[in-house]
């Protein structure tokens, strides 16, 4: 319990501000959001688990503390202000106006950039998928895909070839520079992010801050489609807020209680479901630039894999 002490005093402390915003009706909603949130973002838990495992204490701590503050505040309010004040050409003082006071403008605006956050989240997304399918594992689960993904890993740039030519599809099919370019601002950020970070890193222990930043994106990639989605529960930017930094919160605590109980060790296929989710999440950000596709099937495919992975290394543990 612990380890979930502050979630739960955040959650107690925006359950609070919600019924001074909107009563028992902005309460619940806040709480279905908070749900929204884990539920799509529990395979980015399992994930930072393993990265936050090779950090300092020092910077898992401050994983807690400044990356919840980053979280909440930069990716669930200013991140999609900023995007509006861009796709708006507008001021960003004028865009908090409007998304406090003419929520529907707001999300109108919002819907029309949301294709190029897709492309950006989904190609960083991608790369973390393919990264994690290319390299070399002691541990393997779907060993047919993994054995032979393995072979092709040993091509040098493998990842960042593959991503190139899906980028040339999605481009040529949207046919839309805008697209272009954030799509492959995505394969940029994620290549400078790991490169840095990887030649930094001393014996597998990853250099905090670089970590840390990695990790903000890789929450960043994941939330673009919660936020968006959110408004399909809630017009209210604050009650958002609210409702996405609970679960946010509650992702992190997850996150430190993972590295702490030495789950990923001990449920060995976790690691596994959770980044097949990410390549499936990855693909369905690229169709979502073409068509609509709900949340509930992000989440559900996601946390199915997830599930199956858990019973299958329990299963394992018992033989």
């Amino acid at each position: 319990m612990k380890y979930f002490f502050f979630s739960f005093l955040t959650a107690l402390i925006g359950l609070i501000c919600a019924f001074f915003i909107g009563k028992f009706e902005a309460v619940y909603l806040t709480l279905i959001l908070a749900v929204l949130e884990v539920s799509l973002s529990f395979d980015n838990a399992v994930v930072n688990a393993k990265i936050l495992k090779t950090m300092d204490k020092i910077w898992q701590r401050r994983f807690l503390t400044w990356g919840i503050v980053i979280a909440v505040f930069g990716m669930r309010l200013i991140f999609p202000v900023l995007m509006v004040a861009v796709a708006g050409h507008i001021g960003f003082i004028q865009t908090v106006k409007i998304a406090l006071f003419n929520p529907d403008k707001y999300h109108e605006i919002l819907s029309a950039t949301e294709i190029l956050i897709y492309a950006f989240g989904g190609a960083f997304l991608w790369m973390v998928f393919s990264d994690f399918l290319f390299e070399k594992k002691q541990i393997r689960w779907i060993k047919p895909l993994e054995k032979t993904a393995e072979r092709f890993g040993k091509v040098n740039n493998i990842t960042l070839m593959l991503a190139t030519v899906i980028g040339i599809v999605v481009v040529y099919d949207a046919k839309d520079y805008k697209i272009a370019i954030a799509y492959f601002l995505g394969i940029l950020s994620y290549s400078l992010i790991k490169g840095i970070n990887d030649a930094l890193s001393v014996e597998g222990i990853k250099n905090g801050l670089l970590g840390l930043i990695y990790l903000e994106v890789l929450d960043a990639s994941f939330s673009f489609d919660g936020v968006i989605g959110a408004f399909a529960i809630s017009n209210n930017i604050l009650i958002i807020m609210l409702g996405l930094g609970i679960g946010a919160m509650f992702v992190r605590s997850l996150t430190v209680w993972m590295v702490e109980k030495g789950v990923l060790d001990e449920y060995k296929y976790l690691e596994h479901g959770a980044h097949y989710a990410i390549g499936i999440l990855a693909v369905i950000m690229l169709l979502k630039i073409f068509f609509e596709i709900g949340e509930i099937i992000t989440g559900t495919l996601g946390l199915l894999l997830l599930i199956i992975a858990f019973f299958h290394s329990k299963m394992e543990n018992k033989h």
